[in-house]
């Protein structure tokens, strides 16, 4: 990453509750994990920046992992929104700012039946892996990935 200076999130505070079983301690604390965190992180990135112009880089992991999971989810969409807003309200000190979900990554900590489910979902018949993420992450703190900003990248194998 050359003369470019990255901030990488990726936040995670998960429980498995819906709609009707979520406390609002659970609501509110993956809120102040997920969202609230990365408002503060990328908030400081933006005050202390002083990079060259076009070579800061704001880069959020992300997920869309919804059914059964409501805080979670709801936290990260939220996190989904605060990282495309640093594109446009940074953009005057040159910083980018995207959001990758990486989809079915292989870290272990998915079911047997949950991680068979996902290989079949996916055209290339295999999980994701960290190194997946990493290369794409590499490309958007890169000068080539200069150009790409203010977006949600779906980097999931295909998922379907």
């Amino acid at each position: 990453m050359g003369g470019v200076t990255a901030l990488v999130m990726s936040h995670c505070e998960s429980v498995d509750s819906g709609l009707l079983d979520t406390t609002v301690e659970s609501f509110d604390g993956h809120f102040a994990v997920n969202a609230r965190a990365t408002w503060l992180l990328i908030r400081e990135f933006g005050r202390r920046f002083t990079g060259e112009r076009g070579t800061g880089r704001i880069v959020s992991l992300t997920s869309d992992h919804t059914v059964g999971n409501l805080p979670y989810m709801a936290s990260k969409g939220a996190m989904d929104r605060i990282t495309p807003a640093a594109a446009h309200e940074l953009a005057h000190l040159g910083v980018t700012g995207n959001a990758i979900n990486p989809g079915p990554v292989d870290t272990g900590w998915m079911p047997e039946e949950v991680r068979e489910h996902c290989v079949r979902s996916t055209p290339l018949g295999r999980l994701g892996t960290p190194q997946d993420t990493a290369h794409l992450v590499d490309f958007l703190c890169s000068k080539e990935g200069e150009w790409i900003n203010g977006q949600l990248l779906m980097s999931n194998g295909g998922l379907a």
